[in-house]
This record gives structure tokens, C-alpha cells and sequence, in this order.
């Protein structure tokens, strides 16, 4: 399989301006004046803050199809990494971003220093329940309903999000996805697929912090030095078929250089389109 695969064409072709795209992610780069958290909080991540959410614009952008008119949801937005190089992209005149998240701390912050500068941008959190980042949370994934109407938002951001997940919550939230988008709307999702050369780690460059191993012969591999909600990888295909069961076809599968390999990311990306025109 090729490093990037498109599975599906688009249904209307899009020309995009490349130059503009290679100058805005060198301004948000640069930019000393976006809000930025404090490298010492937690759950801001690893990484330099600004460089990596610019990084990811261009990914939605270039694969995604993001167009700076979109409403967007961002689920699990945390601290607001993704969000704050989106302030630089999206219309303020026509364009909407909600970021959702369980984590009362990173939603309070992206509601201070983003929202009071960007009112197109709103945060809420969600007390989703889970076992690393919100133990005591009140709702269960599998339960989960998003606060949101139907065909409501054009692109959806799950960076990070599913390979936190057990497998038994991950349907129901690509069904809430599937849901809330609009006719032909895109999600936006990473991953970690565990293909034939993830798992025998081929050319002895795998990500040493991401050695996975097949936990019960189920689609779940784990890094045995970590919890086991830490990082997931799945078996190719299980995030696939999930999609198609929840009514999401895969436009494009690109695997990141996380397995040894020459690619433009670290994590795996899949783009979705929403299928069909009803609920």
C-alpha cells in the first residue's frame, strides 16, 4: 500500500494555493503573539506548541479539504493546540469552530485567551469519563451524545482522539460524527494502524516509545510499559470498517513515518466524507 492513498476522489475538484498555505504556516510559526499555554501544565502535550498546531492546519488543508468557511467541531480540543492556528485560517465573518473536551482546565483556558479574542471560537467541556484523563467523569463513551444538532458542522478533528479509545466507544463516537455532519462534510481523524510493517517493526525504525504488542487477539495493541489507554494501535482495517459501519466512507489513508517509514507525518491520517443525505 502506498504512504498515501486516495481511495475516493473528491466530488468537486479544489485547486489550492500552496504558496499561501506554505506562508500561513510559517506566520502561525512565527507568530509570538498567539495565545500559547505554559509548557509546564499539564496535558499541553509534547512538542513545541505553535510549530505542531501549524503543522496540522496544513495537514487539514491539504488532505482534509478545510475551507475557511467551515463550521468546525474539534473533539477533544484540549488545550487548544489545533484551535489557535485555526484563528489565523477561518473566516470570522463566516466560519464556526466548537471545541469539545473533558478536561476543565484546558477548556478554561481556550475560553480566556481564545474565545475573548475570537468569538467565532467556543469551548465547552464534556464530562466524558475516562480511565487516564477524566476518571470520575459522569458520562460513559459508549453512552455518549454529542451536545450538537443534526448536519450541523462541515469538518470534523479528531487528532489524538482514538487512540485513547477503547474499541467498544470508538462506533458510537464516529456514529455521533456521522450525525452532526453535513451532507459530504469530512472527518479528520489520526491513528495508529498496526499494519504487516508496524507490527514487525520491517525496517527497525518504529517510534521506540510506540512498541505495540496484540493484547488478546483482539484489534487492540498495546505498549506494554504504558496504561493501557495511553496509546492504542489497531489492526489495518478495524477503523475502516468502523467507518462504513457508522456511515462514513474513507476518502484517504495516509500512514505516518510512527513505523519506520517515509512520510509527512507521524501518526496515521484518515479523512472520512459523511455518506448519504438523511439522518
Amino acid at each position: 500500500m502506498t504512504q498515501a492513498a486516495l481511495l475516493q476522489p473528491p466530488a468537486t475538484p479544489r485547486l489550492i494555493d500552496e504558496d499561501r498555505v506554505r506562508w500561513l504556516i510559517e506566520s502561525v510559526r512565527g507568530n509570538r503573539f498567539l495565545p500559547q499555554p505554559d509548557s509546564s501544565g499539564a496535558f499541553v502535550g509534547d512538542g513545541d506548541f505553535r510549530t505542531i498546531g501549524a503543522e496540522f492546519l496544513g495537514y487539514f488543508i491539504r488532505l482534509g479539504g478545510l475551507r475557511e468557511d467551515s463550521r468546525v467541531l474539534d473533539i477533544g480540543c484540549g488545550i487548544g493546540r489545533m484551535a489557535v492556528p485555526l484563528t489565523q485560517y477561518l473566516d470570522p465573518r463566516t466560519s464556526r469552530y466548537d471545541g469539545i473536551d473533558p478536561v476543565e482546565s484546558g477548556i478554561g483556558w481556550c475560553q480566556r485567551m481564545i474565545t475573548a479574542i475570537y468569538p467565532n471560537f467556543a469551548f465547552q467541556r464534556l464530562d466524558i469519563a475516562h480511565e487516564l484523563y477524566n476518571p470520575g467523569g459522569k458520562i460513559s463513551g459508549k453512552a455518549l451524545a454529542l451536545p450538537f444538532p443534526d448536519h450541523h458542522f462541515d469538518f470534523v478533528i479528531m487528532t489524538s482522539v482514538v487512540t485513547h479509545l477503547p474499541p467498544a466507544e470508538i462506533l458510537v463516537y464516529l456514529s455521533e460524527v456521522r450525525r452532526i455532519l453535513s451532507p459530504g462534510g469530512r472527518l479528520f481523524m489520526t491513528a495508529f494502524v498496526v499494519d504487516r510493517v508496524a507490527a514487525t517493526n520491517e525496517h527497525g525504525r518504529r517510534d521506540p516509545r510506540l512498541a505495540f504488542r496484540r493484547y488478546s487477539g483482539g484489534p487492540c495493541w498495546f505498549v506494554p510499559s504504558q496504561p493501557p489507554l495511553a496509546a492504542i494501535g489497531f489492526e489495518d482495517g478495524f477503523l475502516d470498517k468502523a467507518l462504513e459501519r457508522a456511515g462514513l466512507s474513507v476518502a484517504l489513508k495516509s500512514l505516518g513515518h510512527w513505523r519506520g517509514t517515509n512520510a509527512g507525518h507521524h501518526q496515521d491520517v484518515i479523512v472520512a466524507k459523511r455518506r448519504g443525505n438523511g439522518r
